[in-house]
C-alpha cells in the first residue's frame, strides 16, 4: 500500500470518476497514481495534460524508444510501479524481451541501435543528479535527432522523472502489468 492512500471513488468529482472508468477499460484497473494525483484536482489536470502532450501518436520520437526511456528513467528513480506499467508498454509497442532485460546495461547490449543507445545515455545524463549532459553526448544526440525532436525527448525524460520520483517517494506499488519487468537493482545488496 502506498504512503498516501487513494480515496474511495465517491470522494472524487464526477469528471475524475469518468477518467478512472476510462483507465479501468484500458488497463483493467484504475491506476493508483492517478487516484493519488487526483486528491489535488488541479495537479491531476496539469499532469494528465502534460502526459497527453508527450505520449501523443504524432510524437516524432519512436513509440518503442519513448517506452524504453520511461522504463530506464523509472529504474534509476526506483519507481517499481513505473517500471511495471512502462515495461508492459514497451512489450505492447513491439520491443523485444531481450531489450527489456538488457535495459540497465544497454550500452553493452547488441539489442539496441546506436540511436537508442544515444537516447538512453542522454536520459541517464539528464536523470542522474551527479551527471551533466556533456558536449560530446549532446553532439551524439544531434547526430540522431533534430532540434524539435530533442525538445520532445528532453520533455519526455523530464516528465518521467517527475512521475517516477512522485511514485517512488509515495511508495506506489506495482499493479502486476508486466511479469518480466526488470526491477531496479539495489547496489548494496549486490555482492
Amino acid at each position: 500500500m502506498s504512503r498516501i492512500a487513494p480515496r474511495p471513488d465517491s470522494h472524487y468529482a464526477w469528471w475524475l470518476r469518468w477518467f478512472f472508468r476510462s483507465q479501468k477499460k484500458r488497463y483493467g484497473q484504475t491506476l493508483e497514481p492517478a487516484k493519488i494525483w487526483a486528491r489535488v484536482p488541479k495537479l491531476f489536470l496539469g499532469v494528465a495534460a502534460l502526459y497527453g502532450a508527450l505520449d501523443r501518436k504524432s510524437s516524432p520520437i519512436d513509440p518503442v524508444l519513448r517506452a524504453l526511456i520511461t522504463v530506464r528513467v523509472s529504474q534509476i528513480n526506483w519507481c517499481r510501479f513505473c517500471v511495471d506499467i512502462n515495461s508492459a508498454t514497451v512489450l505492447q509497442r513491439g520491443a523485444s524481451e531481450d531489450q527489456l532485460r538488457d535495459l540497465d546495461h544497454f550500452q553493452h547490449s547488441p539489442h539496441f541501435t546506436e540511436k537508442e543507445k544515444t537516447a538512453l545515455a542522454y536520459a541517464e545524463a539528464v536523470t542522474y543528479s551527479d551527471r551533466q549532459v556533456s558536449a560530446e553526448l549532446f553532439a551524439r544526440v544531434k547526430e540522431h535527432f533534430t532540434d524539435d525532436e530533442i525538445v520532445d525527448l528532453t520533455g519526455l525524460i523530464a516528465f518521467q522523472n517527475l512521475s517516477s520520483k512522485f511514485n517512488a517517494a509515495l511508495d506506489v506499488t506495482p499493479q502486476g502489468f508486466c511479469q518480466i519487468a526488470p526491477q531496479p537493482r539495489d547496489p548494496e545488496k549486490e555482492d
